[in-house]
């Protein structure tokens, strides 16, 4: 549990922390966490706003990302009721249904639908001349609210890993705004480099598909684990899909690199019969 006040000295202030050599390495390893495990938010809110004019895309991102900064301030403050999350609401038999995987599960089958619509969409872009449209469905309001959707769900990491970090919780929240400080100033390039790959969008796509997958197996589990010991208690762990998403991308830029040196030599032999 966070220690907003514990035991401090009256001329003591609670920022006294960030001061020290423990808490600025805190600080650092937060941030640095942070922004790991915010890489899926950026994916989601890059292919999200690519739906919209070019002029409104910097926008959306920036309410996208302050939105999630705010989302995870509000709920650092808050790990109290967070942690009562995780008891049972109600049972199906011996599996406890808790409000933890409630929005695991409705959070993982809305990333799948999404993601899923996106796919198709991709899939049958250039089909029949169909080009993106910037209609109602995707427009400006309807985009931010599946970016708050996505906050939310995304922000239960980022608290539980806030928490296992530093019980302070001005450290918590500095490394929260600090990571998000940085993915807002770099989202832009981000999103721009994953739409204009398709490849890399493609892998992008993926990625959400099996995160949404990955939310729907830890609600499941969160179930079981209600009818075992704590000892027993089964964890899903995330690592392996971004250990993929990172050889999948490693691939990709290889594929890439390979193409341009192709480009190069077949431009070259082009000009050289012409001298």
């Amino acid at each position: 549990m966070p220690r907003f006040i514990t035991n401090m000295p009256d001329n003591q202030s609670i920022f006294d922390v960030l001061f020290t050599w423990h808490g600025v390495v805190n600080l650092i390893t937060l941030s640095v966490l942070e922004i790991i495990l915010g890489i899926d938010n950026i994916i989601f809110i890059s292919i999200a706003v690519d739906k919209l004019p070019r002029a409104l895309q910097k926008r959306a991102r920036f309410i996208g990302l302050s939105l999630a900064l705010l989302v995870r301030s509000v709920l650092l403050c808050l790990v109290g009721w967070i942690a009562h999350l995780r008891d049972a609401l109600f049972t199906i038999g011996d599996y406890g249904v808790s409000g933890k995987s409630l929005i695991l599960f409705g959070g993982g089958v809305f990333l799948i639908y999404k993601t899923w619509k996106e796919i198709i969409e991709k899939l049958h872009e250039h089909e029949g001349g169909h080009t993106k449209k910037h209609d109602d469905k995707n427009s400006f309001g309807a985009i931010i609210v599946q970016i708050i959707i996505i906050d939310f769900i995304f922000s239960f990491d980022s608290i539980l890993a806030a928490v296992g970090v530093s019980g302070e919780v001005v450290i918590m929240i500095g490394g929260v705004v600090i990571s998000m400080i940085l993915m807002i100033l770099f989202s832009g390039y981000v999103a721009d480099f994953i739409n204009r790959n398709q490849g890399i969008k493609t892998i992008a796509l993926a990625f959400l598909l099996v995160i949404g997958g990955i939310l729907v197996g830890e609600a499941m589990i969160d179930a079981y684990n209600f009818t075992v010991p704590e000892a027993e208690h089964l964890h899903l762990n995330k690592n392996y899909a971004y250990i993929a998403l990172a050889f999948a991308m490693f691939i990709e830029f290889l594929n890439m690199r390979e193409k341009k040196i192709r480009r190069r030599k077949e431009a070259t032999s082009v000009e050289e019969p012409q001298k």
